[in-house]
């Protein structure tokens, strides 16, 4: 049995067709799962660890390489497991509407101190200098998996500067939070010239065309650590 003919039992398990099993997973539309189904295509590991979240009576293992039960065992899902000390970081948050305000007190500690803050559990002790950012427009959605859609919030971690004005950007792993003077950009990162002191940044959702930016113009460059979903209907 193919990963994508284990999917499909999934969903004639659970009585799901291809939209309602992709809402149940956290999918915003069923273009992935209907591309696996109908393209008899190999699910991504976080696909599979999407159906696990939702329905974790499913063998991840299982799932991922057709080895072992397709059901986990019970008895270990009804047993509490305790993170032992876990480390909570508490980061300000930026919402969409305070995004205006964060372009004009982004380096005023007292300002800062007035955002307010979402706790991420990480499993080492943070360095650096985190916040949060609440995803605003629709740029960074494609209709798959690795979309960044309105209201996602993300846990990004800052980039000092002397690291992207000196030397070339790691571009290729993350994507990135650009707090640039027109507006706070979720993007990718698709070139980095350093001589000329630009970076090319890249939309996901076809709409918006790539643009070269100046440096010059740019306050704080993140990575995006992190994504953190509301659950939709």
């Amino acid at each position: 049995m193919e990963a994508w003919e284990r999917i499909q039992k999934i969903m004639d398990e659970e009585g799901l067709n291809k939209n309602s099993f992709s809402k149940a997973i956290g999918i915003s539309n069923n273009v992935t799962i209907t591309r696996i189904i109908n393209e008899k295509r190999s699910p991504s590991k976080s696909t599979c660890e999407k159906i696990v979240a939702a329905f974790p009576k499913y063998n991840l293992t299982w799932l991922l390489t057709g080895e072992g039960n397709m059901l986990t065992d019970i008895t270990s899902l009804n047993e509490a497991s305790f993170i032992d000390k876990p480390i909570i970081l508490h980061v300000p948050l930026v919402s969409q509407y305070a995004q205006a305000g964060y372009l004009c007190g982004y380096a005023d500690a007292a300002y800062m101190a007035t955002l307010p803050t979402i706790p991420y559990i990480v499993d080492h002790e943070a360095q650096g200098h985190y916040v949060a950012f609440e995803v605003k427009g629709d740029s960074m959605n494609d209709g798959t998996e690795d979309s960044i859609l309105e209201g996602d919030r993300l846990l990004c971690r800052e980039i000092m500067p002397h690291l992207w004005a000196d030397s070339k950007l790691h571009f290729r792993k993350w994507d990135f939070v650009i707090i640039h003077s027109d507006g706070i950009l979720v993007k990718r990162i698709i070139d980095h010239d350093v001589e000329n002191h630009t970076i090319t940044i890249h939309s996901l959702n076809s709409l918006y065309p790539d643009k070269v930016i100046n440096l010059a113009d740019v306050k704080q460059i993140f990575n995006v650590i992190e994504l953190q979903r509301p659950r939709r209907r």
